[in-house]
């Protein structure tokens, strides 16, 4: 499988969150970044709308519901907003949507710092794989991986995507 170019699905994702904005008539809302792959696709996008607004970060680390299994990663870092929540068109931006969890757990968070007026979820990738009755209102592509695939992205700049093949087969 082929993997699609980041650069031009941000470009194409400029786009269609402008649409999606104007047909909302949304015209000053603010952006957050789910760390780490998110905070680096809400940067490209935003350098593709050519907007100088500032990027509120979002660590979802405590607030995912997997948290007592899997333990704190050991990069966690707070949180940062620099703009009030409450009543705020959001854009809130991540890498890859899988289950929805990330997703889940960043609304829960944003939520404790008020409520917002509305909530536009952007995607770089949807897996297709939801667990959860979450999908992105702009995403970049949406991909069929196989049970032992994953993508990886790697940033901040250039945005790559690398195919894994977690497969035993892989690792001879």
């Amino acid at each position: 499988m082929s993997l699609p170019n980041p650069a031009e699905l941000i470009r194409q994702m400029a786009t269609d969150l402008t649409t999606h904005l104007n047909k909302r008539a949304i015209s000053e809302p603010r952006f957050i970044g789910i760390r780490t792959g998110g905070i680096w696709v809400a940067q490209a996008l935003l350098k593709a709308l050519d907007n100088p607004a500032p990027l509120g970060t979002l660590d979802v680390s405590f607030y995912r519901d997997d948290f007592s299994q899997n333990g704190l990663h050991p990069q966690v870092q707070p949180s940062e907003l620099p703009f009030e929540i409450e009543g705020q068109h959001l854009v809130l931006i991540d890498d890859v949507l899988m289950s929805g969890r990330t997703v889940r757990a960043a609304l829960n968070e944003l939520f404790d710092y008020g409520r917002p007026a509305s909530v536009t979820l952007v995607c770089l990738l949807d897996l297709d794989a939801g667990e959860l009755p979450i999908s992105p209102d702009v995403v970049g592509a949406t991909l069929s991986l196989a049970p032992d695939e994953r993508v990886k992205l790697s940033g901040p700049e250039p945005l790559a995507l690398e195919l894994q093949d977690l497969s035993p087969a892989s690792a001879l």
